[in-house]
């Protein structure tokens, strides 16, 4: 069987694909307490043991040792009377934060070199494969006065990517890089991430996976729209609903696990009477910018949406009758301000096509099905996770608990798809 290790493991999705794919997890590791709790209950529930077939550990990357690693790995119990195996592949994908072309990209943000902890714990273990998965924002990111493992200075300006293929190189592997979208590779969302694969040199160059879904991708409606009774009162699944609800990750045995019918982190936000009929307004497919012109050109009828015409009459100081009127033909920017806020980025999302990219924060996306949030079940079939893996923690969390909570929300958005892991490690162990 092959070996690997998950660093940066998140809540699992990784892990998901490795095991879908047929890797055994030896070790993995995250620095946060609340990932801890929703993988180390995923993995036991597959029936990967603590300390007996698998190792956890929480800590910072900078404080992981390639011994600490291996000592881990010999004291697991299905190896007492056996030789410590040879690891296969070391996965991880360092956080991306500071990568993020959604940020504020600063060359000195610690987060930024967290990937040369990576190359470390590489070079001190050399498997004989290593994959890293990041955002795209990791292509053209710039570092001053890099120094490398070895101790070589690279030049002012120089990108990451050159600097990853540079050290792997030092450490005697051949990487190669490309973008690969989740939806080619049945995940319903439109999510592209930058893949390095590398290969230690004499080892069978693995490659990048083909696209299994490029003609007919999977939508979201074929994701999610049985998550909402309104929606399948005639019982009808889709294949990927089917597969959600019966597993795709096997357990230790091969046997995957049913979610019976029960669907875990199902919660919904309580939205006001007010911020429904402000979801309302939007159409399918709308932003809110779009939906401000459309506002701005056309008028909006506020006829049925009591709480909104209360709300915008009050803060314009006139009756509802001329509130009505108003808005169905003089728009100003600041009757669109009353209606929406200022603050007010969201989408409705379409049910028809592929979902945009799962984020962290479940107020920028609205239902298509109905004038609300998505569930973090939603959300986590749309990253492909199966209805079995439970999220734990809190639900969501704000302010500066942000910076050291990672909610349920959180856990989904940052992970790795699961199917696409799993075409990933699924070339890798073709050429093992």
């Amino acid at each position: 069987m092959p070996y690997a290790i998950d660093l940066f493991c998140g809540a699992g999705g990784m892990s998901e694909g490795l095991i879908q794919a047929g890797f055994h997890i030896l070790f993995s590791s995250d620095i946060n307490e609340d990932v801890q709790k929703t993988y180390m209950n995923r993995h036991e529930q597959l029936g990967y043991k603590q300390g007996i077939n698998t190792f956890f550990h929480r800590c910072d990357i900078r404080e992981l040792t390639g011994d600490f690693i291996n000592q881990s790995i010999s004291n697991l119990e299905i190896f007492k009377d056996y030789k410590t195996p040879t690891i296969d592949a070391i996965f991880g994908g360092p956080p991306c934060q500071g990568f993020s072309r959604a940020g504020l990209r600063k060359k000195n943000d610690p987060r930024n070199f967290l990937f040369k902890e990576y190359l470390r714990v590489i070079s001190e273990i050399m498997p004989s494969y290593v994959v890293m998965e990041n955002v795209v924002g990791f292509l053209d990111m710039q570092f001053d006065d890099f120094i490398g493992l070895k101790g070589k200075l690279y030049p002012k300006g120089i990108t990451t990517p050159y600097i990853l293929e540079d050290e792997l190189a030092e450490l005697g592997y051949s990487a190669e890089m490309k973008v690969l979208d989740a939806s080619d590779y049945g995940v319903p969302q439109r999510r592209n991430r930058v893949i390095f694969i590398a290969h230690k040199n004499g080892k069978t160059k693995p490659k990048f996976p083909e696209p299994i879904s490029s003609n007919k991708k999977v939508t979201l409606a074929d994701a999610i729209s049985d998550l909402s009774n309104k929606n399948n009162s005639d019982n009808f699944y889709t294949n990927f609903q089917l597969d959600s609800i019966n597993g795709r990750t096997p357990d230790i045995n091969g046997n995957t696990i049913s979610s019976k019918g029960i669907y875990l982190n199902s919660d919904l936000s309580s939205h006001t009477n007010l911020i429904k009929e402000r979801f309302s307004l939007y159409e399918e497919g709308e932003d809110t910018s779009s939906l401000k012109k459309r506002i701005l050109e056309n008028g909006v009828d506020l006829t049925d949406k009591k709480e909104l015409l209360k709300f915008c009459s009050k803060s314009l100081n006139i009756d509802e009758y001329e509130t009505i009127k108003l808005y169905k033909s003089k728009v100003s920017e600041k009757m669109i301000e009353i209606l929406l806020t200022k603050k007010n980025m969201r989408r409705r999302l379409e049910k028809n096509n592929i979902s945009p990219t799962v984020v962290t924060l479940p107020d920028d996306y609205i239902s298509p099905y109905e004038n609300r949030t998505f569930s973090v079940r939603e959300l986590a079939r749309l990253q492909s996770f199966d209805d079995s893996f439970e999220f734990l923690g809190k639900r969501t969390t704000g302010g500066s608990r942000r910076k050291v909570e990672v909610p349920q929300y959180s856990q989904v958005g940052n992970a790795v798809p699961p199917l696409l892991a799993k075409a990933i490690a699924s070339e890798i162990i073709r050429v093992l």
